[in-house]
């Protein structure tokens, strides 16, 4: 063996083995072209050279490596630092805020901020003012009701008139509100309205001759003094009431057609204001039948000249008498209704209800809903069927007797068959002197339908009055059928039902 011959026991690391120490895969070379490892023993030192190249390539690209990890560090660190620049200016904020001084809700706060409310009341000068002015007063409101402030200092328990914070803070407020409002306006609104007003005067109260003709002068008044203020050419509808308030609705118009600002218009508005108050005092001096006194609204109406003389006392009197006997029931009616006074009251309704007048219907039906018994008297004189539901209703008032009779008795002259069973129920009433009304109620309606228990009551009742009052009735139903009914009678115990049975023979 030659000396220069390789030793076997010495591995010469070939191509596929530095691949595989150096981690990379070995490369497929095709079959006719000589192996890398052939060059390397041929060229020898190659190897060597190929793997300081690669470790220097490989220290450059960790270099590069670390280099780009060293810039990312420090753009992370300056990305951290901002964040931290920005969660300290978060924090610095949180802590402005945490640490901002919030005032307190304690009555000298409050009360200092009223004072600068009330200031700034008194300085403001448009509605704008006013209305900021307003806003602070409800903010202050609010904060009184939240704030924790001290009970009233009672002493030793006998002060009644103890101070209380809160009270006296709210009574402040609300003497500022109330100061508020009143520097507010006036508004053209005011002014429609005060016009309004004054055309529902007119067209509700009734005036004498005299007072309508007194309201033509303070409508011209003021309509000239509106056409002076905003420029309009309006003028009177007329002169009869009804025509005034025309007129009025008008100028009420063109004041919400001139759009008149709280400000830039205040002067404007101020006069429209005045005008419509002196309006409104002509009317008030207007002579209306309410200013009159009683015998003024008499007179007015001609009442007392029936009098030739006044021999009874009160003149008032005598009057009532001659319209009675004239059969003019209208100016009685005007006394009852003007006269406060029971003496003629009572006259009146006596005249009245004597003379029967259907003019009085209402007016007795409107007492006779007070249950007034003259009233109800006097309705049975005049005889008209519309009270029947009342009258029966009152009928069956087993509470007040003297009700009843005055009531059965006017049924009775109206004579409405719709009232008999209303009537005929009356008949069993504890009260023999309600059957007895009853009774002669029935007869003076006249319905066959009362016969039958009319001959009960006069065969059955205990009462002879009660009885003969049934054969009364009987009589004045004036059948067949009711005549045979008292007939056997003639001989009865009672003189009073004999006395109606020979009626009949």
């Amino acid at each position: 063996m030659s000396e220069d011959a390789p030793d076997e026991s010495e591995e010469v690391p070939s191509d596929e083995a530095e691949e595989a120490a150096s981690g990379e895969e070995p490369e497929e070379q095709p079959d006719d072209e000589p192996a890398e490892a052939d060059d390397a023993e041929e060229t020898g030192g190659t190897d060597g050279e190929e793997s300081d190249a690669a470790e220097e390539t490989e220290a450059i690209d960790e270099s590069a490596t670390d280099e780009q990890e060293e810039d990312d560090d420090t753009e992370d660190d300056e990305a951290d630092a901002e964040d931290g620049d920005s969660d300290a200016a978060e924090d610095d904020t949180e802590g402005e805020e945490s640490t901002e001084l919030i005032e307190p809700l304690t009555e000298e706060t409050l009360s200092e901020r009223l004072d600068g409310a009330e200031a700034a009341l008194e300085e403001a000068e448009t509605e704008s003012d006013l209305d900021d002015v307003s806003a602070t007063l409800v903010s202050i409101g609010n904060d009184i009701e939240e704030a924790d402030l001290p009970e009233p200092d009672e002493g030793d328990g006998d002060d009644e008139d103890a101070d209380d914070p809160q009270e006296a803070l709210e009574s402040r407020l609300s003497n500022l509100q109330d100061e508020l409002e009143s520097q507010r306006g006036p508004y053209s609104e005011d002014v429609i309205e005060g016009i309004e007003e004054a055309g529902t005067t007119i067209e509700e109260t009734r005036w004498t001759e005299a007072g309508e003709d007194e309201l033509v002068a303070p409508v011209r008044e003021f309509v000239e003094r509106e056409n002076e203020i905003l420029g309009t050419d309006l003028g009177l509808d007329g002169e009869e009431p009804a025509s005034l308030v025309s007129t009025l609705e008008t100028a009420a118009a063109a004041v919400g057609d001139a759009s008149l600002d709280p400000d830039e218009d205040e002067e404007e508005i101020a006069q429209l204001v005045e005008a419509v108050e002196e309006l409104q005092s002509g009317l008030d001096a207007a002579e209306g039948w309410d200013d009159l006194s009683t015998r003024e609204k008499l007179t007015a109406h001609g009442f007392y000249d029936v009098l030739d003389h006044r021999k009874d006392y009160p003149p008032e009197w005598h009057a009532i008498k001659v319209y009675e006997k004239r059969g003019e029931p209208e100016p009685i009616l005007l006394a009852l209704d003007q006269l406060n006074s029971e003496f003629m009251e009572r006259h009146c309704v006596e005249s009245l209800t004597r003379m029967g007048s259907v003019e009085a219907l209402d007016v007795m039906t409107q007492r006779a809903q007070k249950r007034n018994k003259p009233a109800i008297k006097a309705l049975g004189k005049i005889g008209s069927d519309e009270p029947i539901e009342m009258l029966t209703e009152y009928a069956g008032s087993d509470g007040d007797p003297k009700l009843q009779l005055v009531t059965l008795k006017a049924l009775g002259e109206v004579g409405s068959e719709e009232a008999t069973q209303a009537v005929a129920d009356r008949l069993t009433s504890e009260n023999p002197e309600v059957r007895s009304a009853a009774a002669r109620s029935l007869g003076l309606i006249g319905d066959t339908r009362a016969i039958s228990p009319l001959s009960d009551v006069l065969e059955n009742d205990e009462s002879d009055t009660v009885r003969a009052s049934a054969a009364w009735a009987l009589n004045q139903i004036g059948t067949q059928d009711a005549l045979d009914a008292v007939e056997p009678y003639a001989d009865d115990r009672a003189f009073l039902v004999q006395a109606e049975a020979e009626k009949v023979a």
